[in-house]
């Protein structure tokens, strides 16, 4: 699908960009142009360094902002395949400065649309996010409006043969938005801040939210937004993985931040089918046969009153798996002393597992 084409990764210098344009180099050494779209030139420096032209020939970088249609006018020519990672994505920044947040997260996303359509681009995966989905937060409320508009592109691209769709996921293990590097930071300081002890959430690493993506574009049929089944994690956990021997510190839940976060809420599960390994929110406005949608994949709708929640998932993370996938996905040399950390977590309901009594969880604030 990838061989001899030509892909636009939009936010190319980001932590998704990074590891994605590594991933198809690696995989589809045969795609012929990989363009890297974003707005910093220090971190394409940086980028450029680390993939030389003279061993990467396909990998083209360009300067420019999804705000300025007429520059990714320019950067799309030619190109087959668009990935669109750009995004304002840091919770507290875009409450703070909530037009910036509007321009880029949905203006960006209409000026790629219109872009991809004009310029003959024949896929576009978005890339989204759990806060999309019964939005409390302006990132979240912006990324739900960005979804509705790459679902809804596919009614309006006229005879154009071009394809949108939507990948969905939470937290991502070792990304710049992780609280992992904040916890081990904080692990100096020999204090955790936690903004509330029941606080639980998704997790996926790079590695799968790239292999979820690439999947996408050769599977899209065009509307569907697909979300994966992830293993969830409490905070206190990853806390106590993190720093076993830090006091952890309630210090209150930040301004649009849920205790639980949602990727299919109980409205959409009406629409949504589920597969092996992940689910799809079929489009509001039927766009293909679902019945042949559905058996081509081997998929069932979601039962009655489901929802997809960090809260209520079946699959949980420990504080031994969250070690080793710190290890494997963030620092190869992390270590912390699990001498008084035997006992695992098993769910939300378990608030003490996983901590010695000498280390509670405070209440001061």
């Amino acid at each position: 699908m990838l061989s001899g084409k030509s892909i636009l990764v939009t936010g190319g210098t980001g932590s998704f960009g990074k590891k994605f344009v590594t991933t198809v180099l690696n995989r589809h050494p045969d795609v012929r142009r990989l363009v890297i779209y974003s707005r910093d030139e220090l971190k394409q420096f940086e980028m450029a360094q680390m993939m030389p032209s003279s061993k990467y020939p396909q990998l083209r970088f360009f300067i420019g902002d999804i705000r300025d249609k007429e520059r990714l006018f320019r950067a799309m020519e030619g190109i087959d395949i668009v990935v669109h990672a750009a995004a304002l994505k840091q919770v507290p920044a875009c409450e703070y400065n909530p037009f910036e947040a509007i321009k880029t997260n949905i203006l960006g996303a209409q000026n790629l649309i219109e872009t991809a359509i004009d310029r003959g681009v024949r896929s576009v995966v978005a890339l989204s996010t759990d806060k999309a989905a019964a939005p409390i937060n302006l990132y979240g409320a912006t990324k739900l409006c960005s979804d509705k508009l790459f679902v809804s592109a596919n009614n309006f691209k006229g005879a154009r043969d071009i394809k949108f769709s939507v990948v969905r996921y939470g937290n991502v293990m070792g990304s710049r938005g992780s609280v992992i590097p904040f916890f081990m930071e904080k692990r100096k300081e020999g204090i955790i801040p936690i903004t509330d002890t029941r606080m639980t959430r998704f997790n996926i690493t790079l590695e799968e939210g790239v292999d979820l993506v690439l999947y996408a574009i050769v599977h899209m049929w065009g509307g569907e937004i697909f979300v994966p089944k992830i293993p969830s994690y409490r905070i206190v956990d990853l806390a106590a993985a993190v720093a076993p021997h830090c006091e952890q510190v309630v210090v209150g839940i930040r301004p649009g931040e849920k205790v639980h976060e949602e990727m299919i809420t109980e409205t959409d599960a009406i629409n949504t089918l589920q597969f092996g390994k992940y689910f799809v929110i079929l489009p509001s406005t039927r766009l293909w046969d679902v019945e042949s949608f559905r058996k081509a994949f081997d998929g069932e709708f979601c039962p009655d009153g489901f929802h997809y929640s960090s809260g209520t998932n079946t699959e949980w993370l420990d504080i031994k798996q969250l070690r080793q996938l710190i290890r494997r996905h963030i620092d190869p040399e992390f270590r912390a002393d699990t001498a008084d950390f035997n006992a695992v977590s098993n769910g939300p309901d378990n608030a003490n597992i996983g901590r010695t009594a000498n280390e509670p969880v405070s209440m001061r604030r």
